[in-house]
């Protein structure tokens, strides 16, 4: 079987309620990881997304951050936190694992620190959690089990991931610094998923609400997903269903997703 695995900063889930419903008829994807839901766990609209046949578990915020992982397969178990800082009270890492036939899918959704205004004690905080991250990600691969890394990566990785880079080269986004983070990532083994299957520049998951971004298609490309070789191997397709920027008040990030051939269990 196909199974679908997205990943979307919906940009306060309470808002976009009919927006992440609809998308969720038409798509249906098996496996979905939110981001900045801008809500305690108590506020998340979860009955409706139930109805739907989703498993839910959410890291809520109030106001701000917080993530979700949605599953119609149940999950095995769940974790919320990034290790590595016991101070860091943002929520936005959220673990889950689902059984397939052949073994376990353990799937981060994740929601990187911006970083920005790069003079700040913001940009340390954000190469902090990537190396945070890169620890995860190394114990994690020694488990040789299919793993995804979704999220809003709040990372340009290349040139050819954004409009105007002459425009970000000192942007916590696009920065050598990030750059190299996440190269580190891709180092352990993991694979962009987007970038395994398409070379192609313009392809962005991000336009700001300023200056008609969107009309233009000046975007960015910093919402990804990261698999591991036992992932990767069963990769089929990858999209950007960049259609639902054009919706009415949108989020400002658009879906990415993935299909891999599994078995159910």
């Amino acid at each position: 079987m196909t199974i679908r695995i997205a990943t979307w900063n919906v940009n306060s889930v309470r808002q976009r309620i009919e927006h992440l419903m609809t998308w969720l008829k038409e798509c249906s994807p098996d496996i979905v990881c939110l981001q900045e839901i801008k809500c305690v766990d108590e506020a998340f609209p979860r009955l409706e997304i139930e109805a739907l046949g989703y498993n839910v578990v959410t890291h809520g915020q109030k106001t701000f951050n917080g993530v979700a992982l949605l599953s119609k397969l149940k999950f095995d178990e769940t974790k919320s936190g990034l290790a590595g800082d016991d101070e860091d009270a943002h929520a936005r890492f959220l673990e889950g694992v689902v059984t397939l036939k052949q073994g376990v899918l353990r799937i981060a959704c994740l929601y990187l620190p911006n970083g920005n205004p790069v003079g700040t004690e913001k940009y340390p905080y954000k190469l902090k959690w990537m190396s945070r991250l890169l620890e995860y990600s190394k114990e994690r691969l020694k488990a040789e089990e299919p793993l995804i890394l979704a999220g809003d990566f709040n990372v340009i990785p290349a040139a050819r991931d954004v409009h105007n880079p002459a425009a970000w080269t000192e942007d916590a986004l696009f920065k050598a610094e990030t750059r190299e983070s996440f190269q580190s990532l891709l180092g352990l083994g993991l694979t962009d998923a987007l970038r395994a299957v398409t070379d192609e520049p313009g392809l962005y998951t991000f336009w700001d609400y300023q200056a008609g971004a969107w009309q233009k298609n000046q975007g960015l490309r910093i919402d990804h997903l990261l698999m591991s070789p036992q992932a990767s191997d069963k990769l089929a397709n990858v999209g950007i269903d960049s259609y639902v920027r054009g919706w009415e008040k949108p989020s400002d990030h658009v879906p990415v997703w993935a299909d891999l051939e599994f078995e159910a269990a």
